[in-house]
């Protein structure tokens, strides 16, 4: 069982390799990472995220990589989860003055309701900017036009599912499971981010557990920021901005 374990391990290792894919997490310790050891360890071969309820947390706080900066990029994990919400914040940066472990930036949301899921939530910014079953540009004033309307991907949260992340220059896409949740192409220059951070977060309020797995990233090459185009907005009709707590309780 062990050699077959082992044999399974390594396949999926050079399988991933091949594909210019390379591991972020060693499935044995949070080596490389950096979060509350309070919140976060290592159970089952999966990192895994908890809190206990409303009182220990004053702030969402997130278990940073360590590796480096994300600019171009596929990034690949399989996460489940129960309780509150979670995600892969991306692109994102410190803010040491909201306190320790603190992140702000695009967020893929890990959330029961479809909508919310694999969306684009920008955390302590812009607040929901895609949502599931969308296509998105925000011009280069930050408003945002729908371009196109899908129905919602589902999925059980509960279980396991592959999320993806896409970014090439200010185009971004999300998956859950292969399908495509989120198309968005981001004009505005001043609160955009090429490159940054990536971090998963743990959610103040209600208790949750969170465990994540095959954490895959592939560097893509440099480039590949769109210039606005009025006529990509032509037939699109208007967001309304809405508001940064998405109905999770507002990053304090």
């Amino acid at each position: 069982m062990k050699r077959l374990l082992l044999f399974s391990l390594l396949t999926f290792a050079t399988v991933h390799a091949q594909d210019g894919f390379k591991p972020l997490f060693n499935g044995k310790d949070l080596t490389g990472w950096d979060g509350n050891p309070e919140l976060w360890s290592v159970q089952d071969g999966c990192i895994t995220g908890k809190t206990t309820g409303p009182e220990q947390l004053a702030y969402n706080q997130f278990l940073i990589w360590r590796g480096g900066t994300v600019k171009n990029f596929e990034l690949r994990a399989k996460i489940k989860q129960a309780g509150n919400n979670t995600g892969i914040q991306y692109r994102s940066k410190e803010l040491p003055e909201n306190g320790k472990w603190s992140i702000g930036g695009y967020q893929c949301d890990v959330h029961p309701a479809p909508p919310n899921n694999a969306m684009v939530y920008e955390e302590r910014a812009r607040g929901i900017i895609c949502q599931n079953g969308q296509s998105v540009v925000i011009d280069p004033e930050g408003k945002r036009w729908l371009t196109a309307e899908r129905d919602p991907v589902k999925a059980d949260i509960a279980e396991w599912h592959e999320y993806v992340v896409i970014a090439q220059g200010n185009h971004l896409i999300h998956k859950i499971d292969g399908q495509i949740t989120i198309d968005l192409t981001d004009h505005e220059e001043a609160k955009r981010s090429l490159e940054g951070l990536l971090a998963f977060q743990i959610h103040r309020g209600p208790a949750m557990n969170v465990q994540i797995k095959d954490v895959m990233i592939k560097e893509l090459p440099e480039g590949g920021v769109v210039a606005f185009d009025k006529a990509s907005i032509a037939t699109a009709k208007p967001v309304a901005a809405k508001p940064a707590g998405k109905g999770k309780g507002k990053a304090k």
